[in-house]
């Protein structure tokens, strides 16, 4: 299941873990352009800069960039526990977005807990 539909589910924007380099940051914002997101120069810049956490809400549907998510060590170790989504879309493991969720001490992160929960033990059957 991708996290758009997870996103349309919980009613929350779409999130995504970009690696924090200066290429990958400069195609985000050329993709983000490109994809009809509004840009002001300090957005621009917070992209390009990787800033920890940066909320785009004018645009085609609302976006979290989360250079650094709670919880998650590294890009990296994230990647390689990903699940490919129609064969080419990275969403991350379910295991990973409960514990950055339960790591962020945010009170909305703690209500949608149980519902992650029981959505992963949904996935459990699945495999």
């Amino acid at each position: 299941m991708s996290d758009m539909l997870l996103c349309k589910l919980f009613n929350a924007p779409c999130n995504i873990f970009p690696k924090k380099n200066k290429d990958n940051c400069e195609n985000l914002l050329k993709a983000l352009k490109e994809l009809g997101f509004d840009m002001d120069k300090n957005l621009e810049a917070a992209i390009l800069l990787g800033k920890d956490f940066i909320q785009i809400r004018g645009g085609p549907f609302p976006l979290d960039i989360v250079f650094a998510p709670d919880g998650i060590d590294s890009f990296d170790a994230a990647k390689n526990r990903s699940k490919l989504v129609g064969g080419k879309f990275p969403c991350a493991s379910i295991d990973d977005i409960i514990e950055s969720k339960k790591s962020s001490g945010r009170q909305r992160d703690k209500e949608e807990l149980p519902r992650l929960e029981l959505f992963r033990e949904e996935l459990k059957k699945e495999s």
